[in-house]
């Protein structure tokens, strides 16, 4: 990723070189020559001054305001410290360098800040809508449901909608991840902050600006920051107590040493000064409270880019941890439209009882009948259906081409008198009869199913080689089917014929029993209460309703099961990151601090601590913006 600097930051970076090279230049002339102190004090407060003038005024400013402990208080008082010990180039030195990871730290800041800001350039600035006839372009924010907008090839799809007129593709890609741009025709929904890319397409808006897919996701992002991790909240509580602990300890490692001796001369003094200066210096928290907040910024942003948007730190860290996975079934791991899944023709060919069956069903709305429709591909002439008639409860009786068939469940079949049977597959099964002078002639039956999303199965797979114990599917479907469905995609277990307060007695019951965390995942309104009881819940946001997505912590922008793992994946990178950050920055500066107070290490050991600490964990944190394969 390019990334230009901010003109505060080019200033930063100018006054670095400049106090780099005055205190390189100082150093030099103060090797060659024998410099009185007064002189040798006066050069090296030069660079030191260019360098920290910031840091200074901030400092006094914090003081003034009662603000005694912060990072900038212990430059200073280490800084000055070491200039009254008479380490002049250590002490200019110490706030270059200081200035040095500042520079890195915001570079690093604003890395994150631009990933992120990519994902807000879904955001559109206007809409075409047709009024009286003509076409006015406005702000997204004043069309209203219902009224038509046309889309040009290159531009931001600004509103949810209906596809009424054209064909396009369209890069769904800022949205969900999915390099792939979609196919898009009549009847199809497009979606907000997705980008329309060869055809104009005039759409009928299904939702005002404010309540969009678009609208929510920035919310969503924005408000992200808000809900911090536990490990975050302490490393907060543990900078605010920390630094006073710091300052004091410093305070004794100058005094007790040199009082309890009984030598009190100024080199003892001096001695101990500076190794309560070194200790001031490597104990600068900002390593650890730059980095962790940093790591989850990046896991976030991360996460955004593969469509995947988790609400806050917190639940990454949660989602972390999951060993069980329960799932709505219905628009979770199907489909949600049900789908002809096979045809079983007794005595006609499967085309021929298919298409009976279709032109039977042309006149109803029933989801199952406009399956069959669907599956048929073909034109169907209304004037050859005539005296269609619904029996309530069991199918339709239709007059097609001048023959009478009744096309629906066993119960129609044993009501007209047909000798038919069961299907040895799992689904709704629709039978066909034809009236024949001698009786009813059965000619076979069609299986209705509700079709396994594409990627159930293998998403089951890579949740168990994650570790993920437990995969259980609630629905309220019957037994049979559930049954079906569990053993065709793999999962460790299923509850079936269940209302919406079942989900949640069953998901109680699970996290009574396990000690792990619990994510769901679902996407209809009665997922809501099961989202907002589990520890994490997971909504699918593209076609998922409003509640599920406001009640879930992580939505998943593009419907896929598939992209659980890639969520846990993320947080668990996020989350060894974090540790490896604190248990780094701890661990060197505990070993720095113990040296410097054994008088081992020197001033330039002590920045290394700060400083370099500080740059190789902000670097570690930058991984957990990178892809997951």
């Amino acid at each position: 990723m390019k990334f230009k600097l901010t003109r505060k930051q080019k200033k930063m970076l100018r006054r670095i070189i400049i106090a780099a090279v005055l205190l390189a230049v100082f150093m030099v002339i103060d090797h060659i020559f024998e410099l009185p102190w007064p002189l040798e004090l006066a050069l090296f407060l030069i660079p030191y001054l260019v360098s920290g003038y910031d840091v200074l005024k901030t400092a006094f400013i914090n003081l003034i305001h009662g603000q005694f402990f912060d990072e900038k208080f212990l430059m200073m008082i280490a800084t000055v410290g070491a200039f009254g010990t008479g380490e002049y180039p250590e002490a200019s030195a110490v706030m270059l360098f200081y200035q040095v990871g500042e520079l890195f730290q915001s570079i690093a800041v604003g890395r994150s800040r631009k990933s992120i800001a990519k994902l807000m350039d879904i955001r559109p600035d206007t809409a075409n809508v047709i009024r009286d006839g003509e076409k006015i372009t406005v702000s997204p924010e004043e069309v209203n449901v219902g009224e038509t907008i046309v889309i040009n090839p290159g531009e931001k799809i600004p509103l949810d909608g209906v596809v009424l007129e054209g064909e396009s593709t369209v890069n769904q890609a800022p949205l969900t991840g999915e390099s792939v741009p979609v196919n898009k025709g009549i009847s199809d929904t497009v979606i907000s902050g997705t980008i329309n890319l060869t055809g104009v397409i005039s759409v009928r808006t299904t939702s005002s600006f404010g309540e969009s897919t678009v609208s929510k996701i920035l919310e969503l992002v924005q408000n992200a920051s808000d809900k911090k991790a536990k490990v975050e909240n302490f490393i907060t509580k543990f900078a605010r107590w920390y630094t006073p602990c710091v300052v004091i300890g410093a305070i004794l490692l100058a005094i007790i040493p040199p009082v309890f001796t009984g030598i009190t001369n100024w080199d003892v003094w001096s001695t101990w000064l500076n190794r309560a200066c070194i200790f001031l210096v490597v104990s600068c928290p900002c390593a650890l409270v730059v980095s962790v907040p940093l790591s989850f910024f990046g896991g976030i942003g991360g996460a955004s880019k593969e469509g995947i948007l988790i609400k806050g730190a917190g639940y990454m860290e949660v989602l972390s941890k999951v060993d069980t996975v329960v799932f709505d079934k219905t628009g979770t791991l199907t489909e949600g439209v049900f789908a002809v899944d096979d045809i079983h023709p007794n005595i006609v060919s499967k085309a021929e009882l298919l298409d009976i069956a279709a032109a039977c069903e042309s006149f109803s709305s029933h989801p199952v009948a406009q399956s069959i429709v669907r599956a048929h591909e073909g034109h169907i002439a209304k004037d050859d259906v005539r005296n269609v008639s619904e029996i309530a409860g069991k199918g339709v009786k239709a007059e097609v081409r001048g023959e009478v068939y009744y096309c629906g469940n066993g119960q129609l079949m044993d009501m007209c008198g047909a000798t038919w049977h069961d299907c040895h597959l799992t689904g709704t099964i629709i039978h066909i009869a034809k009236q024949t002078p001698s009786g009813f002639e059965y000619l076979g039956h069609i299986v209705i199913n509700d079709q396994i999303k594409e990627d159930a199965a293998s998403s089951i797979q890579d949740l168990m080689s994650l570790g993920v114990k437990r995969l259980i599917m609630l629905t309220g479907d019957k037994e049979k089917v559930a049954k079906s469905v569990a053993e065709k995609i793999g999962l460790t277990g299923y509850f079936a014929e269940l209302l919406p307060a079942d989900k949640v007695d069953r998901v109680e019951e699970l996290l009574d029993a396990h000690s792990g965390s619990l994510a769901f995942v679902g996407d209809g309104i009665n997922d809501a209460p099961v989202l907002m009881r589990a520890d994490c819940g997971i909504a699918m946001g593209a076609m998922g309703s409003d509640a599920a997505i406001e009640s879930a912590d992580v939505v998943l922008m593009d419907d896929k099961p598939s992209k659980i793992a890639k969520a846990i994946k993320i947080s668990r990178k996020t989350m060894r990151i974090v540790w490896e950050n604190i248990v780094f920055a701890l661990g060197v500066k505990i070993v720095i601090l113990v040296l410097g107070a054994l008088g081992i290490a020197n001033m330039w050991l002590a920045v290394f601590g700060d400083v370099g600490v500080l740059i190789i964990a902000v670097i570690n944190a930058m991984r957990c913006m990178r892809k997951i394969d």
